[in-house]
């Protein structure tokens, strides 16, 4: 045998290995191995990062506007589909803890569920 034969032409492993993808794939769909939920509760609406902005320094973004946008629901920050009125979710940080719409609950946005407000200081 000479080292100008091929057993295998690099098609043929190509092909082989997008088939056996696919094969996977199905036979995983096939057997309910794959989860397909219709619950979308939890289902995170997006990633978000947060741009430090000082006074000082230009910050750059696109100048292009999301399909989204924040509203204030029971106190707590949520971001909203421009296309889907019913598509919301409120903004968490990276603990899970809900990301208030004001510094002060009392300042004219509902307060959180569970949280009182705190009387205002009239000394």
């Amino acid at each position: 045998m000479s080292q100008s034969e091929a057993r295998f032409t690099i098609r043929s492993l190509i092909a082989t290995a997008i088939g056996t993808i696919i094969m996977t794939v199905l036979v995983l769909e096939a057997s309910g191995r794959i989860d397909h939920s219709d619950n979308k509760d939890h289902v995170p609406v997006g990633e978000f990062e947060a741009v430090h902005v000082t006074p000082d320094e230009e910050f750059r973004m696109s100048p292009k506007s999301s399909e989204l946008h924040a509203v204030c629901e029971q106190g707590y920050l949520a971001i909203a589909a421009d296309t889907d009125p019913d598509f919301r979710g409120i903004l968490v940080d990276y603990k899970n803890r809900g990301v208030r719409c004001a510094r002060n609950p009392g300042t004219g946005s509902n307060p959180p569920a569970g949280e009182e407000q705190e009387p205002a200081d009239n000394e």
